[in-house]
């Protein structure tokens, strides 16, 4: 069998675009929205016991899931020269958006004042992040993997 695997089976990426000026314009929305989370780094330690300590985490988590909806609406805008492309990226938009949804979930959360983990959306009893970073893997979009800031 695992001669078939190396010399035999297909090597074609499932999630490939094919539309090299999609992907580069799609990266570069990305590295744009990448900067402007880093941007928003806030390394003090939440102190339950604080009046307004959660809600200033959710008001952080809130602008963070901002630049990805931003990202998301920009990328959507996008053309995609190959038909292939054009069917499987508006999937991952989709997941992306479900993503975001996760995120305002927890914000909620957090300004009922709970302080738990962040719960994503599972596929296939995989986060959803891991289906999103595979496409963008895939594609070599290295800034358009999920954000790991609210990781555990």
């Amino acid at each position: 069998m695992w001669i078939y695997g190396l010399f035999f089976a297909s090597k074609e990426v499932v999630n490939r675009v094919a539309d090299e000026q999609w992907r580069r314009n799609s990266d570069e929305f990305c590295l744009i929205a990448k900067h402007q989370r880093e941007s928003l780094i806030d390394l003090r330690l939440v102190d339950e016991s604080g009046p307004n300590a959660l809600s200033e985490r959710a008001d952080l988590v809130d602008l963070a899931t901002d630049t990805l909806e931003n990202m998301v609406s920009e990328i959507a805008a996008l053309p995609v020269a190959d038909a292939k492309g054009a069917a499987i990226v508006p999937l991952w938009l989709a997941d992306y958006r479900i993503y975001i949804a996760d995120r305002r979930s927890y914000t909620a959360q957090l300004r009922q004042g709970f302080n738990l983990p962040f719960a994503e959306s599972q596929v296939d009893h995989l986060p959803l992040s891991e289906k999103l970073a595979t496409f963008a893997a895939d594609n070599h979009l290295t800034s358009c993997k999920p954000p790991i800031d609210l990781s555990v």
